[in-house]
């Protein structure tokens, strides 16, 4: 993230994302798959000392429905069809942030520090029920945070950098530095 100054609106947070050269590996069509949908490969950069045969030419392939009339495999798709003012759909996999308590994960307020209660401050409280006598399916508690997909919509396009392939994105993105997210108009 970073952070650039607009003349109207004044100092804007933005996340620069690196829009690689994708190009489209496969077109799926109704007579031959029964669906149509468009599969883009993001091409690998240079691997430096491996061999011929061990480099991989995609760094990843994911498939999109979408119509496929006027495309064609080998076609490239880049920064060139967003603009700015444009607002953006962003899914990626969130910061994962291991095993996490009730107060982190859930936001729990904890229990007082004072009248006996000196040991279970960050503690959930009571988390069974009278009648069924066990823990319910879905009770909030202590367990793995993050790493799960998320999207952020309607993040607007600030600016463009042509020449290295880099949008300016007001707001955040999920993920961390350097992982792989996809921008949908």
């Amino acid at each position: 993230m970073s952070t650039i100054y607009d003349e109207k609106q004044g100092a804007l947070n933005v996340t620069l994302v690196e829009c690689g050269p994708n190009i489209i590996t496969q077109i799926r069509n109704i007579e031959k798959d029964k669906y149509e949908a468009v599969q883009i490969g993001i091409e690998s950069e240079k691997q430096k000392g491996k061999s011929e045969k061990s480099k991989k030419k995609f760094l990843k392939i994911k498939e999109f429905k979408a119509e496929t009339k006027d495309l064609k495999a080998g076609d490239a798709i880049d920064i060139n069809q967003f603009e700015i003012g444009d607002k953006v759909k962003v899914s990626g996999i969130t910061k994962a942030k291991g095993f996490q308590g009730v107060v982190k994960r859930h936001g729990f307020k904890g229990s007082m520090k004072t009248h006996g209660h000196k040991h279970d401050l960050r503690a959930p409280g009571s988390i069974g029920a009278t009648y069924p006598e066990h823990v319910i399916k879905g009770k909030r508690m202590a367990g793995r945070m993050g790493g799960v997909r998320a999207s952020v919509t309607n993040l607007k396009i600030v600016e463009i950098d042509k020449e290295n392939n880099i949008l300016f994105l007001k707001g955040a993105v999920p993920g961390v530095k350097g992982r792989l997210v996809e921008i949908t108009a």
